[in-house]
Formats: structure tokens, C-alpha cells, sequence
């Protein structure tokens, strides 16, 4: 049996999914939010470059770099070939991001059109592991917290 071969019985799930409609609906979501965000990050992405910590090489790359993941990761959720890689992607993209979120919270950045109140921060801080989940679920990768459901 040849590696790609190998490869793609590991990403192939041989039941379905439980709770199609639930996933659906969040997949969809997720898939518009993070086209939407990847778009804004492509429009405009000067704007973020004072969110990104000192450490990170090439800022506005980076910042064109995440749009262009967000947006492809978007869409690949609604590619049943591509949504599992999507999911795990996604999720790890959330994880990746982390560090500018919390430059931004607890730099003193400031942001032109963002608020720099804890009322922000705080559920945008504490919402990213919900993300890391949601993508992970939306791309059918895990099924957590949910049990399956019963077979007929």
C-alpha cells in the first residue's frame, strides 16, 4: 500500500459524522467568519501591524500571510475533501495568532476601530480555545463534547 494511499484512509472517516446539522451550521458560520476576517486582513492590513509582537519577522507578510490562511481555510471547510486538513489548519492558525492577541491586550496597543477596554479583551482572550475547538468540530475532526449517536 503506497503512502498516499495510507494517507488518505487515515483522513477518510468511515461512519459518518454525529450531529450533521449542528455541524453544518457552525461549519457555514465559521467558514463566513473567517472569510470575512481574512478579507479584512487583506484590505487592510497596515492597521494590524502595531497588534504584532516585536519578534515576529516580516509584520506585514505575516499580516497578509494569516488573510490569505483565514480566507483558504474559510473555504476549504465547505470542500468535504479538504475540510478535515481545513479544520486542523484552522485550529492551529487560532493557536498560532494567540501571541498577537495577547500583545494586544496586554501592550498598551492600540488600534485604530478596536476597542482597548478588558470588555474586549477579556472575551477575546478567553473565546480563542472555543475557536480552536469550533474549527476542529466544523472540519469533522473531533466530536467532543458530544457522544455519538446511536446506531440503528
Amino acid at each position: 500500500m503506497g503512502a498516499h494511499h495510507r494517507a488518505m484512509t487515515f483522513l477518510a472517516r468511515p461512519e459518518p459524522l454525529p450531529h450533521p446539522r449542528l455541524r453544518a451550521v457552525l461549519r457555514w458560520l465559521l467558514a463566513v467568519i473567517y472569510i470575512a476576517f481574512g478579507i479584512v486582513h487583506l484590505r487592510s492590513a497596515p492597521g494590524f501591524l502595531a497588534i504584532m509582537p516585536a519578534w515576529v519577522p516580516y509584520p506585514l507578510e505575516v499580516v497578509l500571510f494569516t488573510g490569505v490562511c483565514e480566507i483558504l481555510g474559510g473555504f476549504g471547510l465547505l470542500i468535504p475533501r479538504l475540510r478535515w486538513i481545513s479544520g486542523v489548519m484552522l485550529a492551529l492558525y487560532a493557536v498560532g495568532v494567540y501571541p498577537a492577541n495577547l500583545h494586544h491586550a496586554f501592550g498598551d496597543v492600540t488600534v485604530g476601530g478596536l476597542p482597548s477596554s478588558w470588555w474586549y479583551h477579556g472575551p477575546r482572550l478567553a473565546f480563542q480555545p472555543v475557536f480552536v475547538w469550533w474549527a476542529l468540530f466544523a472540519g469533522g475532526v473531533i466530536s467532543w463534547p458530544f457522544k455519538q449517536e446511536p446506531k440503528p
